[in-house]
């Protein structure tokens, strides 16, 4: 009798050609409408699985994991990661990977879109056009800020805020930014930036681009009084997650003139958005779409694939994903092996089976 190929589970529709590989290795099932889980339904979607490809949307924590006593590794389709609980998943022995660098450059752009819009009101022009408002040309409608010779400020150094760096070098910005670490010399010289304090940064930026990862450290780090701290003429675009701003305390400096426009593709109660944002015409809104190139998101699937098939001990990098976050969940055998949850008196730890 054939031995029964270990079972994986795709949470939401993706590429099918690209999903498909997996098919390969595992007994397959994926999803093939978008939708939203609760705890309980994600926990039972989980239980009976050996691996799972899943995306922002799915939030798995000890909770969901609590009965899937096979489950070795969790692929999750994005660079950011706050829907995984590392630590339940790496005390499960669970590897967790994530797609990184292959959305760095197509973010970016999406970043420096919503600057420029925001700074120069794109949307509010389209609709005061579209409602049919533009009855003569007027000197002085709409008027917007500049971005050459303004000052960008980057909260948050990573791939993606470098790459927003050397974007405005091409527009004769100066740059500075506050991180956790400073970048070496060579790295600062490479992008055109300079270090500053966080309070410096606020004060400073004509503009300012949020691309920290969201921590509970970073958690409103944009809050009232931050938002004091910055030009009222400032705008600020968030392409990070929406939890990192005070979006009550954003709402009410941009309805009140102590901040100019905002610009946000991302939102902390995500798919919904405040009411006291929708209301105001000087913030740019996008859906989350920061990495919405079709390429990009075929690269980031199939690094999620990549990831899987190599957590669960098969392919070319068998025990070896590509991008894993929790090297603490797995034992590496010194030939490569295949990760492993091994369950003893309910708990679970990891092995390693040498191939």
């Amino acid at each position: 009798m054939a031995e029964s190929k270990p079972r994986v589970w795709v949470s939401q529709p993706l590429f099918d050609d690209v999903v498909a590989q997996l098919a390969e290795h595992f007994e397959l099932t994926c999803e093939t409408q978008v939708r939203s889980y609760s705890s309980d339904e994600l926990a039972e979607c989980l239980a009976p699985l050996d691996g799972a490809l899943v995306t922002l949307n799915e939030r798995i924590g000890a909770a969901e994991i609590a009965s899937a006593r096979n489950l070795r590794a969790v692929a999750n389709v994005g660079v950011g990661y706050n829907n995984l609980d590392l630590d339940a998943l790496s005390a499960a022995g669970i590897a967790a990977t994530n797609t990184p660098d292959v959305l760095t450059e197509t973010t970016a752009d999406l970043g420096f879109a919503l600057l420029m819009a925001t700074a120069r009101r794109i949307t509010e022009a389209e609709a005061f056009l579209r409602d049919g408002q533009w009855g003569a040309w007027s000197f002085t409608t709409l008027l917007g800020a500049d971005l050459h010779g303004s000052t960008l400020g980057i909260l948050g150094m990573g791939r993606i805020g470098q790459a927003i760096a050397r974007r405005a070098r091409g527009f004769g910005m100066r740059v500075v930014y506050h991180n956790r670490s400073q970048l070496t010399p060579e790295v600062e010289a490479d992008v055109g930036a300079s270090y500053v304090g966080f309070d410096e940064l606020l004060a400073a930026s004509d503009h300012l681009v949020l691309v920290l990862p969201y921590t509970p450290a970073s958690h409103h780090v944009i809050d009232t009084d931050a938002l004091a701290k910055m030009k009222p003429t400032a705008t600020l675009v968030n392409i990070a997650r929406g939890g990192i701003i005070d979006e009550v305390a954003l709402a009410d400096a941009l309805a009140n003139g102590r901040l100019a426009g905002a610009g946000l593709d991302v939102f902390e109660g995500e798919p919904k958005v405040r009411p006291e944002l929708l209301a105001l015409k000087n913030v740019v809104l996008t859906p989350h779409i920061g990495s919405a190139s079709l390429a990009t998101r075929r690269a980031m699937v199939q690094l999620a694939v990549d990831n899987l098939i190599a957590a669960m001990g098969v392919g070319p990098n068998a025990g070896h994903p590509p991008s894993l976050l929790n090297a603490d969940a797995l034992i590496a055998a010194n030939t490569g092996g295949a990760i492993v949850g091994a369950k003893k008196n309910g708990a679970t730890k990891t092995t390693t089976t040498k191939r």
